[in-house]
């Protein structure tokens, strides 16, 4: 049996369904969808995301490709009576991309597909409107010398400019039949003047070349960097849908627009969107007329004067309210629609899962569980765990002074502040440098995607609530204030005016996406808060995953915040962070420079009450809560003096010349100290450094207790390649706790135990455990030595194995399951054979990221722990965990 590469969509037979959005994108599968449900979707068909991949591996469209499109276009032809490429009564194609997840602006589309010199005055005969035919014609030859021509649109634009500015006219709208008659001919001239090629005139040239172009799109750079950002596979290519065209912009009965079934950005149950009478849909997104409301619900500062689709089309209103209602429940989630109304018919172009910002996605969750469309678990799953970082971001001290400038529309909420950019690489050179900016644009377009990574937020001077600069940025979790016209915005002098005044690139500006406000200068901000509906949703978690929820916290402000967002103890303190304030590191230079032991000791016994005080306020903050803390670990060279002064305050302090310092540093200099001396090596060198510790440990757990709260230390080893170094630890660990409590007079339960962040231990991890009351796997370390790579220099390489395919994900980021996850699982193993009631748990940043937690929960790990702000990413991931297995 022949492969089946083109799948037909319409009223009368559909091919396909939602479930098959990996073959026909997820646009292909919902068109499919829908007309299956009798919904009023244009005819059309998809070519399939296996005929990309073909295309790729080929560079051309294979003839048995060809041939099944011109059957399924054959079908369109008899279901819509118009006839592909005729003069008289020409059926016209719009063509998109659709892969099988959303991506905005990312793909390119090309509309009107299939007319010429001759179908055009065949359609202003059929139609009786001349002026809506040319202006289709121009729309379409705009559009494909972009796509399909990569012709430098710019150059068009501005010829379309220039005849407003000569006809007198703001509008798009005002133009004549004559006047885009006279501009299509100064559009074929130009395309041929700048790239010797004749706009092809055949209609069948023009399908095939469209679905080249979108394919050829897959690969273009800003598809690339958008799947990079939102961890899309680059080998799943896109489909193409082909569907008949029908129109927008024949005149005052026709309209487009785009809706939400909800308020994409705050979550609440109102019907919400925009319209354009007499347009077509790429107007709405691209942000060159202010659309209207479609309802009063969806009135802003900048279109509440305007009539509501409700008003102006009553009964088309009442049909696009009937669809939406079938489309959320039908899809049992909030629906982002886009509409044509054609001589007052409805025609429904695309359904999706409508992008929203993260606390519409969790408000809108627990409502669909509260009106019985979802069940609990169906909700825990809807939501993507790293979105839930948008609910953790800042906004605007209220109490602070500010200077409005401006007010847009309130795109997507956050606040920010930064320097203000006019251009993509302006905002990359700056944020390269460390500075905080912010994008001021315009518009937005697809091609300032790395701009809008690399920026704090985005200002835009057009555009909607649905334009690419909104949607893009709230699916970035980016606050973005779009439409805001009161600018005035030269990006080539470099100058922004507005409020009587100019601003220049670099100067601070600050914006407000929760409000559309814009405010002259930095503004301070106060941490989020988190509402009820996120309270509930989380508790939800918490019911059904096993993993337990810690964090990493080396002070009790931290470990505040960390449960704050529902943290169940500390996973990993590192000591060594307490060492580095003024007062403490000069006692750890002179503990390291110390040449005997007795020198070493009178260095510690000074930095042992600030350790004892770190930790009292610890197990405060941790009351009745396990705390992990880690022994000093780092190489020592992270803590030798620098700058002369720093010499020169340590030769003092010791006594010594500065010529004996200068040779007692270059005596410690080690060629690759991450492998030298550092971790469970200098507790065996240097016992005495780490019973300091303890003893600040155990003096402050006991201390702690005294005053009433539970303790619940754990003491970390870290850095273990053989087990007869934590046992020579160990036992020295314990008796120097036996004899704390002979001289106190009272006794706390704790733990003794190892980090696992070398193969060897991991590979010995069965003697290891002799010795270990709990594993904890510092997948960091572990990481750079399964690999041998050094995790502060494999960024300059990293990007290209991933490029590559080499490496799917940077290590890093996501654990490597197969191979250092291979050490984790086979660890827990074989520890746990020998040491039963051993708990074992990861403290790498792998603790925060939901592919890591998905696997230590398959491995059956008793915890995660990750920074403060990702606990409740870890906690969402860790039920997903639970919820799929």
């Amino acid at each position: 049996m022949s492969t089946k590469w083109v799948y037909s969509f319409n009223y009368k037979r559909t091919e396909g369904n939602r479930e098959m959005k990996n073959l026909l994108g997820g646009k292909g599968a919902n068109l499919a969808e829908m007309s299956s449900l009798g919904l009023p979707v244009p005819p059309g068909f998809t070519v399939s995301t296996d005929a990309c991949l073909d295309y790729e591996k080929n560079n051309s469209i294979s003839d048995v490709i060809k041939e099944q499109v011109k059957e399924a276009l054959l079908e369109v032809e008899k279901v819509s009576g118009k006839k592909f490429g005729d003069d008289a009564n020409p059926l016209l194609f719009s063509v998109r991309s659709g892969a099988r997840v959303s991506m905005p602006g990312m793909m390119d589309t090309v509309l009107n597909l299939g007319m010429n010199e001759k179908s055009v005055q065949g359609l202003a005969e059929l139609t009786n409107n001349e002026r809506f035919a040319w202006d289709s014609y121009r729309r379409f030859i705009q559009m494909y010398a972009n796509v399909v021509m990569e012709f430098n649109i710019s150059l068009l634009e501005s010829t379309l400019e220039d005849l407003k500015e000569a006809r007198g006219c703001h509008l798009d709208t005002e133009l004549t039949a004559q006047d885009w008659k006279d501009l299509v001919s100064v559009y074929k001239k130009i395309i041929v003047e700048e790239t010797g090629q004749r706009f092809p005139e055949d209609p069948y040239e023009q399908l095939w070349l469209a679905i080249e172009a979108v394919f050829k799109s897959w690969n273009n750079p800003r598809a690339i960097k958008y799947r990079e950002i939102n961890d899309i596979d680059h080998h799943w290519g896109t489909a193409v849908n082909v569907q008949s065209m029908v129109f927008g912009n024949m005149g005052d009965d026709c309209a487009t627009g785009v809706c939400f079934t909800r308020d994409p950005s705050t979550g609440d149950k109102k019907f919400f969107g925009e319209y354009l009478i007499n347009a077509q849909g790429e107007d709405v997104v691209a942000g060159i007329r202010t659309p209207a409301p479609i309802n009063d619900d969806s009135k802003n500062i900048s279109n509440k004067e305007m009539k509501t689709l409700e008003e102006a089309m009553p009964k088309t209103f009442g049909e696009l309210v009937e669809v939406y209602q079938k489309l959320e429940a039908h899809y049992k989630d909030m629906q982002d629609i886009e509409f044509t109304i054609e001589k007052d018919k409805l025609f429904i172009l695309q359904t999706r899962n409508g992008k929203r910002t993260a606390a519409a996605a969790i408000k809108i969750a627990v409502d669909l569980v509260e009106e019985n469309i979802l069940t609990k678990e169906e909700a825990l799953l809807r939501i993507d765990p790293e979105d839930i970082n948008q609910l953790l971001h800042p906004r605007l001290d209220p109490d602070a002074e500010k200077t409005l400038l401006a007010s847009g529309l309130p795109a997507s909420p956050g606040a920010a502040s930064g320097e203000i950019c006019f251009t993509s690489e302006a905002a990359n050179m700056k944020a390269e440098n460390g500075a905080k900016v912010i994008l001021v644009r315009q518009e937005t377009s697809p091609e300032d995607i790395s701009g809008m990574v690399a920026s704090e937020g985005i200002l835009t001077a057009r555009g909607g609530m649905t334009s690419h600069a909104a949607v893009v940025a709230r699916g970035m979790g980016k606050p973005c204030v779009a439409g805001c016209s009161e600018l005035s915005i030269n990006s080539g002098a470099g100058i922004l005016k507005v409020a009587g005044k100019e601003f220049k690139e670099g100067d601070p500006i600050t914006i407000n996406g929760a409000t559309g406000e814009v405010f002259e200068g930095i503004i301070p901000t106060i941490a989020a808060s988190i509402d009820d509906k996120f309270e509930k949703f989380m508790s939800w978690a918490d019911e059904c995953r096993k993993l337990e929820i810690r964090t990493n916290a080396d002070n009790p402000e931290d470990a505040q915040v960390a449960l704050k967002f529902g943290a169940k103890g500390i996973g990993l303190c590192r000591t060594e962070h307490m060492f580095f304030e003024p007062e403490r590191i000069l006692a750890v230079r002179e503990m390291i420079f110390a040449n005997t032991e007795t020198d070493r000791r009178l260095a510690l016994e000074k930095l042992l009450p600030y350790q004892k005080e770190d930790f009292i306020g610890i197990f405060k903050a941790m009351d009745n809560l396990p705390v992990n803390i880690r022994l000093l670990d780092p190489p020592l060279h992270e803590f030798l003096p620098h700058t002369n002064d720093e010499k020169a305050e340590l030769a003092g302090s010791l006594d010594i010349t500065l010529e004996e310092i200068n040779q007692r540093q270059e005596r410690l200099h080690e060629f690759n100290p991450m492998l030298g001396h550092r971790g469970c090596r200098l507790g065996v060198t240097y016992p005495e450094i780490y019973m300091m510790q303890v003893r600040a440990i155990v003096e402050a757990a006991i201390e702690s207790k005294n005053a009433g709260i539970t303790v619940k230390p754990e003491i970390m080893i870290p850095l273990i390649s053989e087990a007869k170094e934590l046992e020579f630890l160990r036992e020295k660990t314990i008796e120097l706790i036996n004899t704390i409590f002979e001289e106190k007079g009272s006794s706390i339960d704790y733990k003794v135990g190892t980090m696992i962040e070398l193969p060897r231990a991991a590979i010995t991890a069965a003697e290891v455990a002799k010795s270990a009351d709990f594993f904890s796997f510092g997948t960091n370390d572990l990481t750079q030595t399964t690999y041998g790579l050094s995790r502060d220099d494999s960024g300059k390489f990293l990007p290209e194995y991933q490029n590559r395919a080499i490496y799917p994900k940077d290590p890093f980021v996501a654990l490597d399951q197969s191979g250092v996850g291979f050490l984790v699982d086979f660890a827990v193993k074989e520890g746990k054979k020998t040491n039963s009631s051993m708990h074992t748990g990861i403290c790498g940043e792998h603790g925060g990221e939901p592919s890591s937690i998905d696997f230590c929960h398959k491995i059956g790990l008793d915890y995660v722990s990750c920074s403060p702000y990702r606990v409740p990413i870890a906690r969402l991931s860790a039920a997903q965990a639970a919820l799929r297995d």
